[in-house]
């Protein structure tokens, strides 16, 4: 395959893993966190909080995670990701889709925690790479990244 096809090919790979995995991601996360929401009592104001705020959080930081990930890049300066603060974002957001997912099931087992994690796992990264599957210099920074693995292979 040429690396004009490598690119296309990179390129739909990457919008269909966002077209598939993120609004099934961002439905179920609506869903569990309303379905763990409603377990808790009948008065209480904080049943709303999963349904509303678990995917608003998500988009958010996943999107601003590849954000300044893919802004790295593209300036070729280090990755952003070895922040705390970012890190501490994505893996926030991790725990708390997948306990909800978890959570939801009367009797959770096995299935339901990889069933949650597969979800999670593939919305996260559908929504960490927006930035960058629509950016124009995708094709600029896979050949420039490429070229230098391949000149040093400890790179």
């Amino acid at each position: 395959m040429s690396g004009r096809g490598t690119l296309w090919a990179l390129r739909i790979a990457m919008w269909v893993l966002i077209v598939v995995a993120v609004p099934v991601y961002l439905v179920w996360l609506v869903r569990v966190g309303y379905l763990t929401g409603q377990r808790l009592p009948a008065g209480d104001v904080a049943r709303w909080v999963p349904p509303v705020l678990l995917p608003s959080a998500a988009v958010l930081f996943c999107w601003m995670a590849g954000t300044t990930w893919w802004m790295s890049a593209v300036a070729r300066t280090p990755s952003p990701l070895r922040e705390p603060w970012i890190a501490a974002t994505l893996v926030f957001t991790a725990v708390a889709s997948v306990f909800c997912g978890v959570a939801v099931f009367d009797e959770p087992d096995l299935s339901a925690g990889l069933l949650s994690v597969v979800i999670t796992g593939l919305g996260m990264a559908g929504l960490f790479f927006i930035p960058a599957a629509r950016s124009r210099e995708l094709p600029d920074v896979v050949r420039r990244r490429s070229a230098r693995s391949s000149e040093d292979p400890a790179a």
